[in-house]
């Protein structure tokens, strides 16, 4: 095949005639083992096998990684075994296959979790050896440019999976043109009618200002020569899914998004890049707040260059990007830019390094997500380029993601920081620990040694590796509760049915476990205090003939303390505190929350009563509880603070406040933290002091 004969030839000025004979063998023996096979195109399957090696040697990729990208497909399309191919063309050309090939067809409920799943795998496989996602990249590529075979909705299917996945994996490791054209293919097909239209406009345009464009590279060229600087210039028009994102991002029509076109400045070394770029804003101003230097701080990926934006003639803004000829091979090519594998384990560059450490972060995300699920979320998150820049105290730098807080930069130094994190100082100065993070913010941030992760991170935490470490945290604090918890409401249901709990035999206990499809006898009580069993459900089915227990001892209440952490909730409907009449509702995946008996949700789920359960406050509870009160004060200068004072003197703290005027009158709800009714009773009475307040009264619902 010509393309085969292209291959060789282009191999074989970077390659050993040794390495070329073996790249040939193992083109026969794919070509061998995929004979009547096609493509839905119509074309011979190698042609594909074929293709990704193609692409992988514009890299110049060592030979095993070539080799296993013509093997790539065998031992999953045909009858050949890694065996074989390990016998043939060495262990490391096996391994590579093994973990590009197609992953096992498994039973999935639904299709993103098969997806997810697929991904887990590969990204694991990736950690052991990165060439393995250099050939999946390639692999990719290929099936895109070939896509238009497929019927139209599985190219949007499998296009839009390039825009989350692929195209951002081939960024983060710095493989500018594969994450390019991925990215291009992927708009194409994702979005066909929104492509075409913006080719046309492009075209349109690059008439109307080729004219311009061609004036301002003579003048960059003029102005460089004229200081003494040696350059390579060169313009280039942004591509089209730049130019779309920018349209969606900030709500523009294409006439209004000037700057489609950039220009790139290569210069022989670093202080020209600086000498250049001072050239340049002599000859047009630069706008302020666009300027990035990426040389003194690189991004993740290793990318290095200055950016300048300027406006030029006619005012029509331009990129500026100007680097070193070796910068501009690792932005074209990133992490195989200086190939890892054909280095000594001394001669690793900074690249590889991060590269290594991202690939690490990514199994420590693993380890701690349960659900092939969450951790596709957790790497969407990671995935996307970092743009904040922050100093350690020592002055290292981290790279995280644009929104990140306080708590993503501890969990970014370690994950025993994050855990233990309490407070933080940003720039010196105090800080919640919510706080967006600035480039050039210097961070400390404030242990604790018995401090823990708290469930409210969640909600604002911007990395994978932070979410991914709070919630295997939080799920481990929470099964020990759900076990214990399940065990008092199973031992609850058993006693309204007669049946002693201490009479069950392990044999019943065994038996019920494996009726049940669960793993163990906790894991059955956990998936009861979550709310996926029922206990009166489970305790009828081992309701075998067994011992019945005196009604004094039947059906006492679930006692609740306050303590029982994230497997008790308190509903914020009506704010249930000590002292109220209370009801405990089993709710699916929350667990047990607990209600006011005369709350309005439980007099609408009253059918549902194999769901509730007979719950009573304990003696000894040293926790504070929400309450709400709603205050209506006549509308006096100093009213609000008097109200304040008086809550500070009754020692309760103000958790939140909402404040509407009407008039003479303002309307005020306060969310108070009480300790029980007759706390919340003293706050009341001490409020009614001040001859202000016109009306005064709990709200609950």
């Amino acid at each position: 095949m010509p393309e085969a004969e292209l291959l060789f030839s282009e191999t074989s000025h970077y390659l050993k005639p040794e390495d070329v004979t073996q790249l040939k063998n193992a083109y026969l023996f794919g070509q061998g083992a995929h004979s009547g096979q096609f493509r839905k195109s119509g074309e011979p399957y190698i042609s594909h096998p074929l293709a990704v090696a193609g692409i992988l040697s514009k890299l110049h990729l060592d030979v095993p990684t070539l080799t296993a990208a013509l093997l790539h497909d065998v031992v999953e399309d045909t009858d050949i075994s890694k065996a074989e191919i390990s016998e043939r063309f060495g262990e490391s050309v096996a391994e590579l296959v093994d973990g590009v090939s197609k992953l096992t067809k498994i039973e999935f409920q639904t299709q993103e979790e098969a997806q997810a799943e697929n991904f887990r795998k590969m990204l694991l496989a990736m950690a052991r050896d990165v060439r393995v996602i250099l050939i999946k990249l390639a692999d990719r590529l290929h099936n895109m440019r070939t896509l238009e075979a497929m019927h139209p909705a599985k190219q949007r299917s499998i296009a839009r999976e390039t825009l989350e996945i692929y195209a951002p994996i081939a960024h983060r490791l710095g493989l500018n043109n594969i994450y390019q054209e991925l990215q291009e293919l992927g708009f194409r097909y994702s979005y066909p009618t929104r492509y075409k239209v913006l080719v046309k406009a492009t075209r349109a345009a690059r008439g109307n200002r080729r004219e311009v464009v061609g004036k301002i590279l003579e003048a960059i060229n003029h102005k460089l020569k004229e200081s003494g600087v040696e350059a390579e210039v060169s313009g280039r028009e942004k591509h089209l899914y730049s130019i779309y994102s920018k349209m969606v991002d900030k709500h523009l029509s294409f006439s209004e998004v000037l700057d489609i076109y950039g220009f790139r400045v290569i210069v022989k070394d670093i202080p020209a890049c600086y000498v250049a770029l001072g050239m340049l804003h002599s000859l047009y101003k630069p706008i302020p707040g666009k300027f990035k230097d990426y040389i003194a701080i690189p991004k993740s990926n290793g990318y290095q260059s200055l950016h300048s934006t300027l406006l030029g003639p006619f005012g029509l803004p331009i990129e500026i990007q100007i680097r070193t000829a070796e910068m501009h091979r690792i932005a074209e090519n990133g992490v195989a830019s200086h190939w890892l594998y054909k280095a000594t384990d001394g001669d690793f560059n900074d690249l590889h390094l991060k590269t290594s450490q991202w690939l690490q972060s990514l199994l420590e995300t693993l380890s701690g997500s349960t659900d092939s699920l969450e951790f596709l979320e957790h790497l969407k998150i990671d995935l996307f380029p970092g743009d904040v820049y922050v100093f350690t105290p020592q002055g290292k730098i981290l790279t995280l993601p644009r929104g990140s807080t306080a708590v993503d930069f501890a969990y970014a130094v370690h994950s025993d920081v994050g855990n233990c994190c309490v407070a933080v100082k940003i720039n010196g100065e105090n800080a919640p620990l919510r706080t967006q993070l600035k480039s050039g913010d210097r961070v400390e941030i404030v242990t604790a040694p018995y401090a823990n992760p708290n469930p409210a991170w969640l909600s604002y935490v911007a990395t994978g590796r932070a979410r991914s470490h709070i919630r295997y945290f939080l799920k481990n604090i929470q099964y020990d509760e759900s076990v214990k918890l399940g065990e008092r409401m199973l031992n609850q249901a058993l006693l309204f049915f007669n049946i002693n709990p201490d009479l069950v035999t392990e044999a019943q206990w065994d038996k019920l476990v494996r009726d049940s499809g669960v793993k163990s006898k906790d894991e059955l009580m956990a998936e009861m205090a979550l709310g996926k069993q029922l206990p009166a459900v489970v305790a009828k089915r081992l309701t075998a003939p067994l011992e019945s227990v005196s009604n004094e001892q039947a059906a006492g209440p679930i006692t609740i303390l306050g303590t029982e952490g994230l497997t008790v909730q308190f509903a914020k409907c009506c704010r249930p505190i000590p002292g109220d009449a209370i009801v405990g509702l089993i709710k699916k995946d929350y667990g047990l929350v607990i209600h006011a008996h005369d709350c309005s949700v439980i007099s609408s789920n009253h059918k549902n009563a194999e769901n509730y359960l007979d719950v009573a406050w304990g003696k000894d509870i040293s926790r504070t509880f929400e309450a709400c009160i709603k205050v209506t004060a006549i509308n006096k200068q100093g009213v609000l603070a008097r109200i304040a004072a008086e809550i500070a003197r009754a020692e309760s703290n103000i958790d939140d406040i909402a404040m509407e005027g009407d008039g003479d009158y303002t309307q005020m709800r306060f969310i108070l933290q009480v300790n029980n009714r007759q706390h919340l009773a003293q706050i009341l009475r001490s409020l009614r002091h001040i001859k202000e307040i016109a009306k005064i009264s709990r709200v609950k619902g």
